[in-house]
């Protein structure tokens, strides 16, 4: 094996090894991918989970978390320069890095989507309020969207309609983790709800201070439940358009996000306090719907 290889199996092992600490929005089921793709995958999560554990380690002041994650992206373009030319990777670099650096030039994946999430992860140190739903769209787009449209590429898909059905998927289920966070957040000062929703349903900041809803508030996250929901619908065709393994795989991301949107609506006013989760009999259900799929339309 060329130093070049080794280098490269060692960073996609320590690139799987990390993915699977990724406990972010838009979740893969990594058993059912095939196995030809997850070395890609991985690589990808991975790089996503070290930006999200800079963006989220607020024992650091904001601007240090902004310049230690502005770094982390002038690696990946470092390392892509060097990939490019055909050149080994550099002995100091990331082994994570120059594993995904591979992937995107050995695939072809479009660097952007990786510029976009990294800018969310931006946004998400200094943003803690969004003025409308269309801002929390443009969010999502860059936070979710990439993700999803990134495993479709590894997989070889290359199709408009996949990517807008992906697109409304990874949004729906950023959505759910965002509306199942909400106590949590509003702990650390960051509300994602939008203000024109707040703002039309009479929902007042003031009024979160208790452990539930009140009514305004209620009807506030409703709406949102309303529209993850709609977005939920609009990514379920990507589940029948894909095949083979990942066909399964993203079906059961689908039917696990709507069990929890599901849970974040039966705990209703009490999401102020408290915070849903999955648990073993959700996973039960899940697996039932799963084998119900094509009979529930």
């Amino acid at each position: 094996m060329s130093q070049t290889s080794e280098l490269l199996a060692r960073g996609y092992a320590a690139c799987e090894a990390t993915a699977r600490l990724y406990d972010g929005p838009c979740p893969t089921q990594w058993r059912l991918l095939p196995r030809h793709i997850r070395p890609h995958v991985a690589a990808i999560y991975a790089y996503v989970r070290v930006a999200a554990v800079i963006a989220a380690s607020r024992s650091e002041p904001a601007a240090e978390r902004v310049v230690k994650l502005e770094a982390w992206h002038r690696r990946l373009h470092a390392a892509l320069i060097v990939e490019q030319s055909g050149s080994a990777p550099h002995a100091h670099e990331d082994v994570m890095v120059a594993a995904l650096a591979h992937s995107i030039r050995s695939l072809d994946l479009p660097i952007a989507w990786i510029d976009d999430l990294v800018s969310a992860f931006g946004q998400d140190i200094t943003a803690t309020r969004y003025d409308s739903w269309t801002d929390l769209s443009e969010y999502a787009s860059r936070m979710a969207n990439p993700l999803g449209r990134l495993v479709l590429r590894v997989a070889g898909y290359r199709d408009d309609t996949l990517d807008r059905s992906s697109d409304a998927l990874c949004t729906a289920l950023l959505l759910t983790a965002c509306w199942r966070d909400f106590g949590p957040d509003w702990l650390i000062g960051r509300l994602f709800v939008p203000r024109d929703v707040s703002a039309a349903c009479r929902a007042r900041e003031m009024d979160l201070e208790g452990p539930f809803f009140n009514d305004a508030w209620t009807a506030a996250i409703g709406r949102c439940l309303d529209d993850t929901r709609a977005q939920f619908e609009a990514g379920r065709a990507l589940c029948d358009l894909v095949a083979g393994p990942l066909r399964r795989e993203r079906r059961l991301t689908w039917l696990r996000g709507m069990r929890l949107l599901e849970r974040v609506e039966r705990l209703g006013p009490g999401l102020r306090s408290r915070r849903p989760r999955i648990g073993i009999g959700d996973l039960a259900v899940v697996r039932w719907r799963a084998a119900l799929w094509n009979y529930s339309r």
